[in-house]
């Protein structure tokens, strides 16, 4: 298999599948294209790059025998692919999980520290000009994406509990956790979530050639000093390019901070320049940068953070790969500390799909009386419960230690 840029596209080649677009669609048949018009058609749909297979081109598409002929008849058209709730067992079914989150939770916090200590080795070898070698954060990617396929809940919840002072090596880990998800939840094939997530992995690399004292700073960067931070994406596009990781894990490398009007750094791209893959990590990362805990400051609830980036849409942001992103983590994701009507207040521990508003909270403080509480599972779904959220809330609102808790409480 090889893949091309859709300028490349002749009549004749035999398409297999889309592996880089502006939109959301799918191959709906593969085979050979027969005319200009076909590939225009694809072009239209957001098409940029396509899978090929040269053993099957032809100099024609008549030259193609006799027993293709049924193929021939329809040239590969694009499908659009969205999350869907269909009922068929048939159908992919992004919520299933394969084993519960008290048995997947430990086996995800392993893969979240792993993947942590070899950021901080990375980090430290580039700083020390020593040689570095990407490959590892393949099988990293991997062993999330298989976490994720088996209990999403786990990871997200672990990404949701944030450490203030480890932001530089958990953001990416976040971001690559979240992005998976949603990849998963629109049905992409599972080597191109690869590729997502590795990006997403790697997509703040280029940090490390940033000066410390503008990297660390504790306050707001002047205007030279955020000219330099802005070039941590190219730096990052060169980093990643050099590994030769993928066209796929390169563009978002380098492209995660453009935006659809062409505002973003470093490369003011526009949007029939930024694939659906980029867009994706665009939106999560700008959403884990907005809920995370900073030195200078505050990180903002998923409710808040979810309107801020609908306020910037169509312009910065994709509005259909929003909305899928919210569906598949939830208005208040695993892992948001919540405050129920009752005043019992408690970590998301469980999704809920069918009632996004009813979760399973696990509770374990009361806000009116200020007092630590016995650690229980409440299903908000379950008719014998009269309970409900009443908004998400900051740990720092009654001084809790989160990251304590989930140690103590949550991990096995």
């Amino acid at each position: 298999m090889k893949t091309i840029d859709i300028s490349e596209l002749k009549p004749g080649m035999f398409v297999v599948g889309v592996t880089k677009q502006t939109g959301h669609v799918k191959v709906k048949n593969q085979g050979w294209v027969k005319t200009q018009d076909g590939i225009q058609h694809l072009l239209k749909a957001g098409v940029m790059a396509v899978e090929i297979d040269p053993d099957k081109t032809l100099g024609t598409p008549q030259e193609a025998p006799q027993e293709t002929n049924e193929q021939l008849k329809s040239e590969p058209t694009p499908e659009p692919v969205l999350p869907s709730k269909s009922a068929s067992p048939k159908a992919h079914d992004p919520w299933h999980k394969s084993t519960s989150i008290e048995s997947e939770l430990d086996k995800a916090n392993e893969l979240y520290q792993q993947a942590k200590a070899l950021q901080e080795k990375t980090f430290s070898d580039l700083k020390q000009g020593n040689q570095i070698d990407l490959s590892p954060f393949q099988d990293t990617a991997d062993g999330l994406i298989d976490s994720v396929f088996r209990n999403q809940d786990a990871l997200a919840c672990i990404a949701q509990i944030k450490e203030k002072d480890a932001y530089l090596l958990e953001h990416s880990i976040n971001v690559a956790i979240l992005v998976s998800i949603l990849a998963k939840h629109l049905s992409l094939d599972r080597h191109i979530i690869e590729q997502i997530t590795l990006g997403a992995l790697l997509h703040d690399i280029g940090k490390i050639q940033v000066p410390d004292e503008i990297l660390h700073k504790p306050g707001a960067l002047s205007h030279e000093e955020y000219e330099q931070m802005k070039q941590h994406a190219r730096y990052s596009y060169d980093i990643v390019s050099d590994a030769k990781l993928g066209d796929i894990a390169t563009e978002i490398a380098g492209f995660h901070h453009e935006r659809l009007d062409g505002s973003g750094y470093p490369f003011c791209k526009t949007a029939e320049q930024l694939s659906q893959y980029v867009r994706m990590v665009a939106i999560v990362d700008s959403y884990d940068a907005i809920t995370s805990e900073r030195v200078y400051k505050n990180g903002k609830t998923p409710v808040a953070a979810f309107k801020i980036l609908r306020e910037h849409v169509p312009h910065h942001y994709d509005e259909s790969l929003l909305n899928a992103f919210i569906h598949c983590v939830g208005v208040f994701p695993v892992g948001t500390l919540v405050k129920l009507k009752s005043q019992r207040v408690g970590i998301i521990s469980q999704s809920n799909p069918d009632t996004p508003l009813q979760p399973v909270v696990k509770v374990f403080y009361h806000a009116k009386n200020m007092h630590y509480t016995e650690v229980r599972d409440i299903d908000l779904s379950s008719k014998r419960v009269e309970d409900e959220i009443e908004a998400a809330i900051k740990p720092e609102e009654f001084s809790l230690n989160l990251m304590k808790f989930f140690k103590h409480s949550m991990l096995p």
